[in-house]
């Protein structure tokens, strides 16, 4: 698997779910879209650790910098 996401890429996803954590377990934000943005929450966490997103691959996008 070859990392396609660049840092800045990887923290704003790692700080959007800790957001959407935080707004959740504080009960600011509740009901039926509250399963959707967990849902997201936890992809966002997982694709920020491992630096790769397959959403990235079918468009050519990566936000990794130039290798030297």
């Amino acid at each position: 698997m070859k990392k396609n996401m660049g840092s800045l890429d990887r923290i704003v996803r790692i700080l959007v779910a800790l957001v959407i954590g935080i707004l959740y377990f504080t009960n600011i934000i509740s009901g039926t879209w509250v399963i959707v943005l967990l849902v997201v929450a936890a992809i966002f966490l997982l694709t920020g650790f491992v630096s790769f997103c397959p959403l990235y691959l079918p468009f050519g996008i990566s936000t990794a910098g130039k290798k030297k």
